[in-house]
C-alpha cells in the first residue's frame, strides 16, 4: 500500500467528522485521515464547521502518510478544497493563446460596431 499514495498528493476524501481541532475524513476503503486545525486555512479558523459538512466530498493534500495505521495527515489550506462540476477547469488546447491572436482584432471591431449602434 506504500505505493498507493504519495506526500503531495491531492486526493478526493469524504467528511466523516468534524470536532474542534478538525476534519476526519475517510479517503478509501482502507486509509482514513485528519486535517487538522491548523491546516484548514492559512487564516484565523473560528469554526471547523464552516469550512466543511459531513458527508461532503473535498479535497485534500497529503502531508504525512502512516501506512502502519492506514492515516493520512492532510491539508486543504493551500488548496482549492471544495470542487464545483459547474467551475470545470479550463484546459490548454495545443494552439495555446492562438485563437484568441487571430480572433482579437475582430472582436474588437465587433464590439466597437456594437455600442456605436
Amino acid at each position: 500500500m506504500a505505493e498507493k499514495y504519495k506526500i503531495g498528493d491531492i486526493i478526493k476524501c469524504q467528511v466523516t467528522g468534524i470536532e474542534n481541532y478538525g476534519i476526519f475524513v475517510s479517503v478509501d476503503s482502507v486509509y482514513s485521515g485528519l486535517i487538522h486545525i491548523s491546516e484548514i486555512s492559512n487564516d484565523f479558523v473560528r469554526n471547523v464547521h464552516d469550512f466543511a459538512q459531513i458527508g461532503e466530498e473535498i479535497y485534500c493534500q497529503i502531508l504525512d502518510i502512516d501506512d502502519k495505521n492506514y492515516q493520512l495527515k492532510l491539508s486543504i489550506k493551500n488548496i482549492n478544497y471544495k470542487s464545483d462540476d459547474d467551475n470545470k477547469i479550463i484546459k490548454e488546447t495545443r494552439k495555446g493563446f492562438l485563437p484568441l491572436k487571430e480572433n482579437l482584432s475582430n472582436w474588437i471591431c465587433e464590439k466597437l460596431k456594437y455600442y456605436k449602434k
